[in-house]
C-alpha cells in the first residue's frame, strides 16, 4: 500500500519518527508521500527525504491556510527549491474557507501560480480544499494553461461535486480515515469515484480511522482504511490496494 498523504515529518512525530516507519512497513505500507505546507517545513522533509531516500517522497507547495499577505515573496522563496529537490508533486495547495475568508482573493492567486508550476513542471498537484470546491473549479476555469492532474486530497464532497471535478481533467480523489467515521457519508461516494480514481491516504497525524479514532494517526493505519472500502464495495482489500498504488504510481510518476 501507498499513503498518498501523511505528515509524518511533523513535531508531532519527533519522538519516535523511526518507529512510525518500521511500523508502517510492518503494515505494508510500501511508500509513502509526504505534502509540504509552508517554507519551514521544507527542510523537514528533505531530512526525511534523505534519511529515507527509497521510502518518501516530497513536494513542495504552500497549504492555503499559509496563505497571507506574504504569499507572493513566499511563493518566490518557494519555486526556486522545485530544482534543489526531487519533488513529485506541488502540494499541498488550494483553498480553505472553513475557518477564515480574509485571504480569499490571495488563496485564489496563489492557487493559480501553483497550478502554473505544475504545467510548467508536468507535476501533479495535491488539491487541500475546505468549502472552496466553487472557488477551485473557478482557479482551474480560468488557467491560461493546460489543466494539470491532481488529487483532491481528503475528498468528501457529493456526487454531483465528484462529476463536477471529473469533467474537467485527470483527477483522483483521496480517501483516508474519515470513511469510517460512524457518520461519514464518504462510503457512499466510493463506488461514484471508482478504484481507477481512488487514492489511500491518512493525512497523519490527523484523522485516525476506527478503531484509532482520536489517536495521533500514522501510516500504520492504512490498511482500516483499505480494509473498510474493500468490505463497502464488496471486493478484496488485496483489489483496493492494487488499484490505489495503481493510481499513486501513474499519478505521482513513482518507480517502485
Amino acid at each position: 500500500m501507498i499513503d498518498s498523504h501523511s505528515h509524518i515529518y511533523c513535531d508531532a512525530f519527533d519522538e519516535d519518527r523511526d518507529a512510525v516507519i518500521t511500523r508502517a512497513r510492518e503494515a505494508g505500507v510500501r511508500h509513502i508521500i509526504l505534502p509540504n505546507e509552508n517554507v519551514e517545513s521544507i527542510p523537514r522533509l528533505a531530512a526525511m527525504l534523505e534519511r529515507y531516500p527509497d521510502y518518501v517522497s516530497m513536494t513542495i507547495g504552500l497549504h492555503p491556510e499559509d496563505v497571507h499577505d506574504d504569499y507572493q515573496a513566499v511563493l518566490d522563496t518557494m519555486r526556486p527549491m522545485l530544482d534543489q529537490y526531487p519533488v513529485v508533486a506541488i502540494g499541498e495547495i488550494g483553498i480553505d474557507l472553513y475557518w477564515d475568508k480574509t485571504w480569499r482573493e490571495q488563496q485564489h492567486h496563489a492557487l493559480d501560480v501553483q497550478l502554473h508550476w505544475c504545467h510548467e513542471r508536468d507535476l501533479p498537484f495535491i488539491m487541500h480544499c475546505r468549502d472552496a470546491l466553487d472557488d477551485i473549479l473557478d482557479v482551474i476555469d480560468h488557467l491560461d494553461c493546460p489543466v494539470p492532474r491532481g488529487v483532491f486530497h481528503s475528498f468528501t464532497g457529493t456526487p454531483d461535486d465528484v462529476a463536477r471535478i471529473r469533467e474537467r481533467g485527470d483527477f483522483y480523489f483521496g480517501v483516508n480515515g474519515i470513511v469510517t467515521f460512524k457518520k461519514s457519508a464518504v462510503p457512499q461516494l466510493l463506488p461514484v469515484i471508482g478504484l481507477d480514481r481512488l487514492l489511500l491516504e491518512t493525512d497523519s497525524p490527523y484523522l485516525a480511522p476506527v478503531p484509532n479514532r482520536g489517536k495521533r494517526n500514522e501510516s500504520a493505519n492504512i490498511p482500516y482504511i483499505n480494509d473498510f472500502i474493500a468490505r463497502s464495495l464488496g471486493v478484496s482489500p488485496q483489489e483496493v490496494s492494487a488499484a490505489s498504488d495503481r493510481n499513486a504510481a501513474r499519478l505521482f510518476k513513482l518507480n517502485i
